[in-house]
């Protein structure tokens, strides 16, 4: 078996779900459990009374993490599934309220460095990047069955990418002479309708220029921003009184994304400024406890490149 992904910043993490301090027992949820090692890392480090569900679409993932888990095995229980089906599997596994969730939105190393799995450009390997083997659309069937317009958006608004209508018209004359079908073939697609502007701009030269493409598709086959949005409401629910909602995010979309909930579950009232009084009666949800992301230190950076761009914020239930 090749190395375990290395978690990013695992002392925050804990430290913010707080659990020691507030709960002495509970349940811990990882919504997103990768190899295992925040959950791992978890377990170590709380009572024994702490348990951990943990949730991953990637079936090859739980089968991993279940051998690293298996010192604990009474005190975890691991289930395949998506993120934003969160309540119904907690409900599934008789879990009513928690005593903390964590979410990783982050691509794990074994997803990124196995070729078949077709999410790295580094990697040659089918144009496939499904977290679920299982689910019917991959990247390939997605640059089949979009229209011109629907994948410029894909690309543009998942990837940020400026040159996404330069960047379809490149594919789209390769898809007239061969289907596309591996992760080269696209990487050197976007490439070479990118060179020119790769060429003029240093912060796009510090990347490969389809790396904006690849995580555009990613998103979109896997539908990860509208999970994450789903896993966000169900929260609200789960979580106990000063409960701790911990994220960690790796590109802006995420982070603006848990950022705004945050921000919208703390204010509570969502009346127009201009009302006198609130008519909503929304109150508050959560309280902010990251007014800015922590973000790993150098030295994890350094030890670990691909920890570089996590952003982590962190949110406290509260019931007025």
């Amino acid at each position: 078996m090749s190395a375990y992904h290395e978690s990013v910043m695992k002392n925050e993490m804990l430290h913010h779900l707080n659990v020691q301090n507030i709960h002495t027992e509970g349940v811990i949820v990882d919504g997103t459990l990768g190899d295992g090692g925040h959950t791992e890392f978890i377990l170590k480090n709380t009572s024994p009374e702490i348990r951990v569900f943990a949730i991953d679409r990637d079936r090859a993932a739980i089968e991993r993490a279940r051998e690293r888990l298996s010192p604990f095995r009474d005190r975890v229980t691991l289930a395949h599934g998506n993120l934003g089906d969160l309540k119904n599997l907690a409900a599934q596994n008789g879990i009513i309220r928690i005593a903390g969730l964590l979410m990783d939105l982050g691509v794990s190393s074994p997803q990124l460095d196995t070729p078949a799995r077709g999410f790295s450009i580094q990697h040659d390997g089918p144009l496939d990047m499904r977290m679920d083997s299982s689910q019917k659309t991959s990247a390939a069937d997605l640059l089949k069955k979009l229209s011109d317009a629907e994948l410029t958006t894909v690309i543009k608004n998942f990837g940020e990418e400026r040159y996404a209508k330069r960047i379809v018209r490149a594919i789209r004359k390769e898809q007239a002479q061969r289907p596309i079908t591996t992760t080269s073939q696209l990487a050197m697609i976007v490439a070479k309708a990118t060179a020119a502007a790769s060429s003029s701009s240093p912060r796009r030269a510090r990347i490969h220029p389809a790396t904006r493409t690849f995580q555009a598709l990613r998103i979109a086959v896997n539908d990860e921003l509208e999970q994450l949005k789903l896993a966000l409401r169900d929260a609200i629910g789960l979580l106990n009184s000063a409960a701790r909602l911990v994220v960690i995010s790796f590109h802006s979309l995420e982070d603006r994304i848990v950022k705004t909930f945050f921000r919208d579950e703390q204010k509570g009232c969502a009346c127009p400024p201009t009302m006198p009084t609130c008519i909503c009666g929304r109150t508050p949800t959560l309280k902010i406890l990251t007014r800015k992301p922590i973000v790993p230190s150098d030295e994890e950076a350094q030890r670990n490149p691909r920890s570089a761009s996590a952003k982590l914020r962190v949110a406290e239930r509260i019931y007025a």
